[in-house]
């Protein structure tokens, strides 16, 4: 799986050390369940601008500060226009000349494209190489 990116490019911000570890878990927790289909999300990258914290320390804590990073890292995946990428593998089939039409078939039907054929030296199997879609 890919990774996601948190960063703080904020400049000049007081006390954001201190909330540091509870806008890591609330990234942590958008990225573990995800936006769609509540599925591991990858690939994205979050900067941390501007951050303004409650004057009352007593308001600071974890428990305030996570569902609210969290909140904020999931509308901003939101605004994005998330999408799902389809799962795709290589496969590689060895058949005899014979039957190699039925694989193209099979796999035409099932989305997959087709990109390579060799013939094993030596013998009558071919080797077909493609990518299938996961149906």
């Amino acid at each position: 799986m890919g990774t996601s990116i948190l960063t703080d490019i904020a400049k000049g911000m007081q006390y954001l050390s201190e909330i540091k570890d509870s806008v890591v878990a609330g990234f942590q927790w958008v990225t573990k369940e995800g936006v769609l289909c509540e599925k591991y999300m990858w690939g994205g990258c979050f900067g941390v601008h501007d951050v303004t914290l409650h004057t009352d320390a007593i308001h600071c804590g974890g428990g305030q500060n996570i569902p609210m990073a969290w909140c904020c890292l999931y509308a901003s995946v939101l605004t994005a226009h998330p999408r799902l990428v389809e799962p795709i593998y290589l496969v590689e089939i060895q058949c005899p000349k014979q039957v190699a039409g039925g694989i193209y078939g099979v796999l035409n039907r099932k989305r997959g494209h087709v990109f390579e054929e060799t013939q094993l030296a030596g013998t009558p199997m071919f080797v077909v190489e493609g990518l299938p879609a996961c149906q």
